[in-house]
């Protein structure tokens, strides 16, 4: 955090007057009130950025969370005293005018007037009199000046620039310091950081930058990708809109050859095609807007992390560089999704106008193919199940019971691969991913769950005081971390896991809970008595349960579109029939219920789980064997 002021160079003798985010000096310098870190006003906008959905920011140093109000940035408070040294600095430097203009002051005498000159030999910007000396006397004769008009004007390059040592003054800080994360010389290297791992600063430099350049390649290419992406979304629409207008080129021709009295039932399909199409209309926007906002979010995070100041990046600043970096690589690593446009052409070119038969006085119905549900992969899994989440969309990640530890990704081609960001030397319980790539984790047997970053370090860790033990963990869709323990209670947690927002109690114990778009909570008790599907709001409102006859357990799934399935499982005869049904308030209405499919159970086995991947793909499980569901409405 910048909190002192220096009376020397900003660039080296006052970091403190340096932004750990842009790495430059202060401008309108702002505080973070939770936690006091200091950043420039325009770099925590840039930041927020990427970060609208939340109402808080995250800290970059110390990952505190500070509330924002409706202004966001605007609204937090200015650093009086950094901002005052800032001003100071300037006058000394003769101004902003003289920052921008690079005037550097003479580093070889003590007078510090501008430097007219710089020496290669001595490593130092010389002002008048210093040339001089170095022009008259014999000990610089082998001395090579450069002019400082012909450094500014790039004519010619003063190369790499090491900053002296406030300990050994003659000495260069050529040397990184991995442990401490500090430049040092080679004298302190043998003083105080024996043990530590050193590497060349040069070496470093450009490690740092190579990763950089490559973060700002696959910004580039993510961004063409997106690019395209969007322009197939068009594409895509112009077939909709084609397909939707050969529907109503259909009913007008069979309007022409009907009497004039059918004319009320013409507007009724219009009316219908209409709303197909702004439907389609909307799906497609909706794509269209997550790309767009994945697009400002890389650019806006590649500018915080790629700048000219990447050799003083230490303690802090490099602190919040690393973290604007995992941030930027989780981003880039989130899959494009390139097929949902597609499918909604397709579900658009499938429906169909059916003309009235000749003794009815209407003109017909729109219809599309009729409901079903395939199931296209069948995967045998190394253990029983304990826990499943999405993991894209077409794939899941799995944690076992029993003897089985680690997490699988399985895809709905049967191919597997062990998630590796984690350590798979834990039994885990449940799991789900969050939007940005982190994974939240229930640890077997215990009250605690962790939540990791997509690089695999350890962010959080929640613990649930009341209940037994092991917690099953979902997500909301603002990526609120949603708890329940086979209790009558839901717990939910702010997306970091830090804050406690809402224990909703429910009427029944619960061992699954899921979430709609606007925060209703969809609650199974699965095998537990009663065997009920219920609905309930934020304040523990409930709606009607559904209940599931003797021997079947009832397990749910909430899709992106906030229609809910239910499958019923009934053991006895060992088959699994999937309903769809609507939300009609905190109701569930049934919409259509589709053909039974066989499972192969362990004997006795109680535990399953449903899972929406996208809005025409489920995933089922139940003990050792998963199953991928197309789904056709």
């Amino acid at each position: 955090m910048a909190e002192k002021c220096g009376s020397e160079k900003a660039s080296s003798s006052s970091p403190n007057l340096i932004c750990p985010l842009c790495l430059d000096i202060f401008v309108e310098a702002t505080i973070l009130t939770s936690c006091g870190h200091t950043f420039c006003r325009r770099c925590l906008k840039k930041y927020d950025l990427t970060h609208q959905d939340l109402d808080h920011m995250v800290c970059p140093l110390c990952r505190e969370i500070t509330k924002l109000s409706a202004n966001r940035v605007d609204d937090l408070r200015l650093n009086v005293s950094i901002n005052g040294c800032v001003d100071d600095y300037h006058v000394k430097c003769g101004g902003m005018n003289a920052v921008l203009e690079m005037r550097q002051k003479c580093s070889g005498c003590k007078l510090q007037g501008d430097a007219v000159s710089f020496c290669r030999t001595c490593n130092n910007y010389i002002c008048d009199k210093c040339l001089h000396c170095h022009q008259y006397l014999s000990v610089f004769e082998d001395h090579e000046i450069v002019s400082m008009d012909d450094v500014i004007e790039g004519k010619v390059s003063i190369g790499h620039l090491f900053e002296k040592c406030s300990i050994h003054k003659l000495e260069n800080k050529d040397m990184y310091c991995e442990d401490c994360k500090v430049q040092v010389c080679h004298k302190c290297v043998l003083v105080g950081h024996k043990a530590h791992e050193i590497k060349n600063q040069v070496d470093f430099e450009q490690e740092l930058r190579r990763k950089v350049e490559d973060l700002a390649q696959r910004c580039a290419d993510k961004k063409t990708e997106l690019e395209k992406n969007i322009q197939n979304i068009e594409i895509q629409r112009h077939e909709v809109h084609t397909a939707v207008q050969t529907l109503l080129d259909d009913v007008r021709q069979a309007y022409t050859i009907k009497a004039k009295e059918l004319e009320e039932n013409l507007r009724n399909l219009t009316d219908q095609i209409n709303a197909l199409k702004h439907s389609f209309d909307d799906d497609l926007n909706v794509l269209k807007s997550k790309d767009r906002q994945v697009i400002k979010s890389i650019c806006s995070s590649i500018t915080l992390v790629d700048n000219d100041r990447l050799g003083h990046l230490e303690t802090d600043t490099l602190s919040a560089h690393i973290l604007l970096c995992e941030e930027l690589d989780a981003m880039l690593k989130e899959a494009t999704d390139h097929t949902s446009a597609s499918a909604i052409t397709k579900k658009a070119k499938g429906k169909r106008f059916k003309p009235a038969n000749d003794t009815r006085l209407d003109l017909g119905s729109i219809s599309g193919s009729d409901p079903k549900m395939e199931v296209i992969q069948c995967v045998n899994l190394r253990s029983i199940i304990f826990g499943m989440t999405r993991y894209s969309h077409d794939s899941v990640g799995i944690v076992y019971g029993w003897n089985a530890q680690g997490i699988d990704i399985i895809d709905s081609n049967g191919s597997k691969q062990q998630y590796s960001n984690i350590p798979n030397d834990r039994k885990y319980y449940d799991l789900v991913y969050q939007q940005d790539g982190s994974l939240c984790v229930s640890l077997y047997h215990t009250k605690e769950a962790y939540i990791y970053s997509p690089l695999g370090s350890r962010k959080a860790t929640i613990h649930v005081r009341d209940g037994p033990n092991d917690l099953r963990v979902n997500r909301s869709q603002s990526d609120e971390i949603i708890i329940n323990n086979n209790r009558r209670q839901v717990y939910i947690y702010d997306p970091t896991g830090s804050t406690l927002k809402h224990t909703v109690q429910t009427k029944h114990n619960t061992w699954q809970a899921s979430t709609t778009r606007t925060g209703l909570i969809v609650t199974s008790s699965c095998h537990a008595d009663p065997r009920v599907v219920t609905v309930y709001d934020r304040d523990g409102n409930a709606g009607e349960s559904l209940q599931a006859p003797g021997g079947v357990f009832m397990y749910v799934a909430v899709d992106e579109n906030d229609r809910v399935y239910v499958a019923s499982v009934d053991r006895k005869n060992w088959k699994v029939v999937i309903r769809l049904y609507d939300l009609d308030g905190l109701n569930l209405k049934e919409r259509v219920g589709f053909n039974a499919f066989n499972i192969d159970m362990a004997l006795g086995w109680e535990w399953c789980y449903l899972v929406s991947l996208s809005p025409d793909m489920l995933a089922f499980a139940c003990a050792d064997t998963l199953y991928f569901i197309k789904v056709s409405l």
